[in-house]
């Protein structure tokens, strides 16, 4: 009997969807390296500054508000114009940002950098939404994408203490100037090797792109962006809504935490920067679960019920860790509650942009970008009621409460989401392409 012929090797489908991947990982993980240092450089740069407690929580808010107005243009950039330069642009622009963010010399200053840092970053996310709708199959989208934010994640996680370890060895200033030098080196690497059509990629093959296409992959759009469509879409609506709650939360993660810890709890700095790390690695194993799930849940249920079920199970409970946080009076177990908060609520995040994705087809970025709008939103308001709790009221129980009922809004809002309601041109197509 003859032994069977080895497969041709240009019926093996290549990888280069992967490195496309590894690209996004490395793109959200250099994000969170410079979103995070300045919650935790926050302590000394208020002491070298003179600012107040509702002034720094006006700079925190500053970029998150820019990312968030700039958020549909940038998306819209991507769709049409390819995540490529896109990308590139994003990235080069807030490497520069954050460089800058180590010469400020007082609060105006501050703020305008701020500014300016996320004008630059908005739409580094819907632009990656793009690059998942043009790379991979739509099978892998909600995975990949509880990846990618998993990543940026542990990314912030890691950055919690290596700040802390480098302001013993430096100041706050040279350490905005090293981690704004590790974007420029990723933007260029990106610029050679990516391109927006994997047909034109030398190291994809036949196989691979065949696998592609079939998945599901989307093109570039062909006529008008359906702005109707858009602002009558329920499902859109309550992503936004969703959004906004979900990400309020998160901010106050990424942005008064480590102050939390060391003034209502009594920390030290060195058990700050490992207890800050702690909700963003638990939003890290949230938000790989979550897509995981969504993923797995769609081949049984289809996909209403896979991509809605992390988010209505995880947020409620991450209401209810919240009231426990606030009620506990050992600090310790007030850090591990809302550690689990952050991973509860961060279960429905990958698949919101995998419903992204679903619903908005050839449109994704600017689909993605109106949802992560207003997510950044109310992630811009989450800092400034902290701030200015802290300075008329000098508590920290308003703020916490605020992100427990934002949770439990968020929660509602996706009741009302329906990934099968699509909203580009494509409905036909896009109905009849299983998950």
């Amino acid at each position: 009997m003859r032994a069977a012929e080895p497969e041709p090797a240009a019926a093996v489908p290549t990888r280069a969807r992967h490195t496309v991947v590894g690209f996004t990982l490395a793109l959200v993980a250099v994000a969170y390296l410079d979103r995070v240092c300045i919650a935790t450089a926050a302590p000394a740069m208020r002491a070298e500054l003179g600012m107040s407690d509702a002034a720094m929580g006006l700079v925190f808010s500053a970029f998150t508000f820019a990312y968030a107005l700039f958020e549909v243009p940038s998306g819209w950039m991507a769709d049409r114009f390819g995540a490529r330069i896109t990308l590139t642009r994003i990235v080069v622009w807030w490497s520069m940002m954050t460089a800058a963010t180590g010469f400020a010399v007082g609060f105006a200053s501050l703020l305008v950098v701020r500014l300016l840092f996320g004008l630059g970053e908005a739409g580094a996310l819907p632009s990656m939404a793009r690059v998942y709708a043009r790379w991979l199959p739509r099978a892998e989208r909600g995975r990949m994408f509880g990846l990618a934010i998993m990543t940026g994640a542990f990314a912030g996680a890691v950055t919690q203490p290596l700040v802390v370890a480098l302001l013993g060895v430096t100041s706050w200033r040279h350490t905005f100037v090293l981690f704004g030098v590790v974007g420029l080196g990723w933007a260029v690497a990106w610029w050679r090797w990516f391109r927006d059509d994997p047909q034109q990629h030398q190291a994809a093959n036949d196989a691979e792109r065949r696998l592609i296409s079939a998945g599901g992959a989307e093109v570039r759009p062909r006529d008008a962006l359906p702005w109707r469509r858009l602002l009558r879409s329920r499902t859109l609506l309550a992503l936004c809504a969703m959004y906004a709650g979900a990400i309020y939360g998160w901010y106050f993660y990424l942005t008064w935490l480590p102050t939390y810890l060391l003034r209502a709890r009594g920390f030290d700095l060195t058990q700050v920067g490992w207890l800050a790390a702690l909700p963003l690695i638990a939003i890290g194993v949230g938000v790989l679960t979550g897509g995981w799930a969504s993923d797995a849940l769609a081949h049984r249920f289809g996909a209403r019920i896979a991509r809605r079920t992390p988010g209505l199970v995880g947020l409620p409970l991450a209401a209810l860790a919240i009231a426990g946080a606030l009620l506990t009076a050992v600090p310790l177990h007030a850090a591990f509650l809302l550690a689990a908060a952050a991973g509860l609520a961060a279960l429905g995040v990958a698949p919101a942009w995998a419903v992204c994705l679903e619903i908005g087809g050839v449109h994704a970025g600017v689909v993605s970008g109106a949802m992560n709008t207003f997510g950044n939103l109310g992630g811009a308001l989450s800092p400034v009621v902290v701030g200015f709790a802290l300075e008329r009221w000098h508590s920290w129980e308003a703020p916490l409460w605020s992100v427990a009922a934002c949770y439990a809004a968020a929660a509602v809002a996706w009741l009302a989401i329906d990934p099968t309601s699509t909203i580009d041109s494509n409905r036909e197509r896009i109905r009849a392409d299983p998950i």
